[in-house]
Formats: C-alpha cells, structure tokens, sequence
C-alpha cells in the first residue's frame, strides 16, 4: 500500500504514508487553504445570506488563484467580446464564494485527516478515507497540483517536459518532485474510485 491508494471494500480508499510523507501533505494543504483566504463577507451563518451573497465578478490577478477559479466563458488570454466578458462576470459573481467554500472544504478535511494519524516509527500510519472523504482528497489533490502546474508555469503536460529534467540544484526541482508526487497520489485515488 505504500505510495498509493488501494480500494476499500465497500467504497473508499487507503494509503500507507510515513511521516515526512505527512508533515509535505498537511504543509501543501495548509498553503492552499492560505491561497484560497477565509470564509469572508456578512453572511455568516445565516444560510439565505448566503444564497444572496454576491462574489467577485473579475477573475483572480494572481496566475494560481485563476487556474483554480477560471472564467466560465473564454479561454484565459485569449480575446473575448464583451458579451463574454459580461456573462464571465456574471457567472463568476454567483458561483465564485460556493466554489471556494468547497474548495475550503475539502481542504480542511484534508488537513483534519492528517492530524488524526500516528505514525508507529518506520512504518508510518494508514489513511482510511470512506467515498466522500476520497471525493475530498481527489478535489484538494487537483487543487494542488493546478496550484504548483501554475506556480512552475505549466501549460499542458506536452510543454513541460524541461522541467522534469531539472538538474538537482535548480530550485523548481522540489515544486517538480511535489507536483509529479501528487499526481501519482491523484492518479490511484482515482483507479480506486473507478468501477470494479
């Protein structure tokens, strides 16, 4: 099981994962939730202020943030009418804050369900995660690969291939490592949610 998710029987999934396997997971996690920035606004808990909240209608300066919260209409960069722009706004305004509350979420989930293992020495310890605790896992895991895919400045998979021949002193090379990491992780947390 080390390294991966494994199925569980009757849905979910299982990793083995050391301590600095751990402590690298909760950190990313922590960074992202930091990334994403709190639950803001006068809403509360009041759940119909909530529903009326307005978000922003522009998309995220930061290159990450956009990656994360993209324009529903458009290609970034490219040029778009007004009329996009105008229903981009538009959707962003109602769909941003839901977003990021899930996104918040799972994040926090995440972190949760590191903090409640102990690893036993070299062994490390064992995440048992049920189907909606492997659906958060999966969201946080593409959250922080499209993070560090921004960060590094990837575009597509294709145009990457430089920084994995990294040599071991350039300081992308860790960010490299984290982002390869994680997909593996995302990649059998996947298998495992598939039909058997």
């Amino acid at each position: 099981m080390a390294g991966h998710f494994e199925p569980l029987p009757g849905g979910g999934a299982a990793i083995a994962l050391d301590e600095l396997e751990i402590s690298i997971l909760r950190s990313l996690a922590v960074q992202l939730l930091e990334l994403i920035g709190p639950e803001d606004g006068p809403a509360g808990d009041d759940p119909l202020a909530r529903l009326f909240a307005e978000g922003p209608s522009e998309p995220p300066s930061d290159p990450a943030l956009a990656r994360l919260f993209p324009d529903a209409y458009g290609v970034p960069g490219e040029e778009q009418d007004e009329q996009a722009r105008a229903y981009a706004s538009e959707f962003r305004r109602f769909t941003e804050n839901d977003l990021r509350a899930r996104k918040r979420e799972d994040g926090i989930a995440v972190v949760r369900s590191l903090d409640g293992l102990t690893p036993a020495g070299d062994r490390g310890a064992v995440l048992r995660l049920g189907p909606e605790g492997s659906r958060q896992w999966l969201g946080t895991l593409n959250d922080l690969r499209l993070t560090i895919g921004a960060r590094l400045e990837i575009e597509d998979e294709d145009g990457s291939e430089a920084l994995f021949r990294l040599p071991d002193d350039d300081p992308r090379k860790p960010m490299v490592m984290a982002y390869l990491w994680l997909g593996g992780l995302q990649e059998t947390l996947i298998e495992t949610l598939g039909p058997r």
